[in-house]
């Protein structure tokens, strides 16, 4: 036994020196993983509406009419003849950029992450920490972690371990009771009371007691295992203790792209990952990050060198947007109205305007509030401001008549003073201006009295109150039937009539002061306007909304916005979201001028139409030549310059 202790502590001692040593060895050289792009995805052939073609090649037609041999292919430096051409790609891409595409509003990230075979050791885990830098957000990806079969036999024996210690602990406490010490007592010195095992019968605490002078807990507590009964409950006490203590590398399960474990490496390991996003307003780049660190069990033993970043540069259709404003034709009359109403209480009988009776104060501010916006409105000069005030039907009809011609004229004179306050303090705000002579200049114009207040008055405003007893919640159909039942009467003799309905308390309380109102009508014209009306054009807000919803890459609002205008920009939106029926339909009854042409190009190679495709490309590159490094930038024209080899500078006619 001692030799092979021994020999075991030789092992061991062996595979630690050898684990230290590589340790040290990855230090020194400062071994670290690598990030980089995956390959393309290779084009797949699509046939083209042809029984027989070379591979490759294309017979399309330019602007000019004259047909073009499209093909891969390059000039043989000893014939001087075009022969097709095969590229091999590299097994692995060493640039550190490239271009994305955005669709449907998101953007996929893809990236190779190399992890060197020197890393690798069956007792090792490593963990991979990906992050992004999004304008100026940095997300947090999902972790990678390699973990190494002796580890991961590690965390499994500690998972069996807390297991069996889990299942270490009692619920059952009768399992601390010496049953048998218990009866046998019982049976050997109370046998009256070893009868009760063998009987049915109930028997109560209180009888047990009184019979023989113990209670049923104090003869549990006596036959009670108490060390038993105590390690079990430290066992509880300490779940959380003896987890760590078994548990000393989780198996980590939230947050993780890939959890895999190596049984063995004989070379580097490459793992794919791709991430999607969403993408954003003035998102023109996505930078990648890749940090790491190996643990030993809970032990970090190396952090592996930050790798060097990846850039992804953002491309989209959003960019081929038309900002060119548009305009709606609009009839401007010189003069317009507007109208609002408030609700003023007077005192019985009288028609002076007492800001702090009832709820006055904040009306009369809502008119103030009003009045000044006019008053200083840059548009619009305030003509005339006519004030209606109207009564409720309670008292006589005469005497309505007056009262709301008094209240009207109250109002005029309260707010055509306070129009004439504000003015001279606007006035006073302006000040005196010198020019650079020194000259004087008067503050303005305005002039208060250039505001004219007309009264009128509506005695008994009839039509308000029908109105309300119409839409009133209240009152049922037998109540309003029988308001309406005095209709046609004259006024006096109609609320007399009125005063015998069941709801006539509920008029006066609360429908009558809801008539009892002074409606406001605003008269205006347009500054510097002499006709009276003109033909103009103003700025079609909506459609420049939808346009900025493009931009924001929004593309669902933008198709709300812009489907009624069926243009350009509508097609834009629409390819966005992989509409292509309803984009083609609309680019096809467009002018062909190079965007609409690329943008056709865009869709007939969506719908596998290649010489469409690669016509309706050629023809933007020749309207404008941008569009030839366009191309690269969005992966339906890309995939055909791969496939045909275009944009080179000599093509073979037929």
């Amino acid at each position: 036994m001692k030799r092979i202790l021994a020999l075991l502590c030789a092992g061991l001692c062996i595979i630690a020196c050898g684990t230290q040593k590589k340790v040290t060895r990855i230090r020194k050289e400062s071994t670290g993983v690598q990030i980089s792009l995956p390959r393309e995805k290779e084009v797949q052939f699509r046939d083209i509406k042809s029984d027989y073609r070379p591979a490759d090649t294309l017979t399309v037609v330019d602007m000019d009419g004259h047909q073009q041999l499209i093909m891969n292919a390059i000039r043989d430096d000893e014939t001087g003849e075009m022969v097709a051409t095969e590229t091999i790609e590299a097994a692995m891409v060493t640039a550190r950029f490239r271009n994305v595409a955005e669709r449907h509003g998101k953007v996929d990230i893809e990236f190779q992450i190399r992890v060197p075979h020197d890393l690798f050791d069956p007792a090792w885990q490593i963990r991979f920490y990906p992050r992004m830098v999004v304008l100026e957000d940095t997300l947090n990806l999902d972790h990678i972690l390699i973990t190494g079969n002796q580890y991961r036999r590690e965390q499994d024996k500690g998972y069996m371990r807390y297991r069996r210690f889990m299942e270490s602990i009692v619920t059952d406490s009768t399992e601390f009771i010496h049953i048998g010490q218990f009866e046998l007592f019982i049976e050997r010195n109370i046998p009256a009371l070893y009868m009760f095992k063998q009987d049915s019968s109930y028997v109560m605490d209180e009888q047990f007691e009184s019979c023989f002078g113990v209670d049923e807990e104090q003869a549990i507590e006596h036959y009670t295992n108490k060390f038993r009964r105590w390690f079990n409950n430290w066992k509880k006490d300490n779940v959380e203790v003896m987890y760590r203590r078994y548990i000393k590398s989780p198996i980590v399960t939230d947050h993780l792209k890939l959890d895999t474990v190596i049984q063995a490496m004989n070379g580097d390991f490459i793992y794919n990952y791709t991430q999607t996003i969403q993408t954003r307003p003035k998102l023109r780049k996505v930078e990648v990050f890749l940090s790491g660190d190996i643990y030993e069990q809970e032990r970090h033993i190396y952090g592996i060198p930050q790798a060097e970043p990846l850039t992804f540069y953002i491309s989209s259709l959003s960019a081929f947007v038309d900002n060119t404003e548009r305009y709606l034709s609009r009839i401007l009359s010189r003069k317009v109205e507007e109208n609002t109403a408030c609700y003023i209480e007077f005192k019985a009988g009288s028609d002076a305007v007492i800001d702090t009776m009832g709820n006055n104060a904040p009306e009369i501010d809502r008119i103030k509030g009003n009045l000044a916006s006019l008053v200083r409105n840059t548009e619009f000069d305030l003509d005339s401001i006519v004030v209606v005030a109207s009564a409720s039907p309670e008292g006589t009809y005469s005497f309505n008549r007056n009262l709301s011609s008094r209240r009207g004229a109250g109002v005029s004179r309260y707010f055509e003073s306070y129009v004439r306050r504000y003015v001279d303090s606007l006035k006073r705000e302006e000040g005196f201006r010198f020019n650079l002579d020194e000259e004087y200049n008067g503050g303005g114009t305005l002039e208060a009295s250039d505001i004219r207040f007309i009264s009128h008055s509506e005695p008994e405003n009839w039509r308000m109150l029908d109105a309300l007893v119409r839409n009133d919640v209240v009152m049922d159909d037998g109540d309003k039937e029988e308001y309406f039942s005095h209709e046609g009467m004259e006024p006096d003799a109609r609320e007399a009539a009125m005063r015998s309905d069941r709801q006539y308390k509920y008029y006066r309380e609360v429908l009558y002061p809801k008539v009892r109102i002074v409606k406001f009508a605003f008269h205006l014209h347009r500054k510097g306007m002499i006709q009276d009306t003109v033909l103009t054009t103003v700025l079609d807000t909506a459609y420049m909304n939808g346009v900025q919803a493009i931009r924001d890459r929004d593309y669902e609002k933008a198709i709300t916005l812009l489907r009624p205008y069926n243009d350009y920009n509508t097609a834009i939106a629409y390819c966005s979201m992989d509409y292509n029926a309803s984009a083609m339909a609309v680019l096809e009854k467009l002018e062909r001028t190079a965007p609409v042409n690329y943008m056709l190009a865009v869709l007939h190679s969506r719908k596998g139409e290649d010489r469409e495709a690669v016509e309706c490309y050629l023809r933007s590159c020749q309207q404008d030549p941008s569009y030839v490094f366009r191309g690269n930038l969005d992966p339906e024209i890309s995939a055909l310059i791969k496939q045909y080899g275009l944009n080179k500078e000599e093509y073979t006619e037929e």
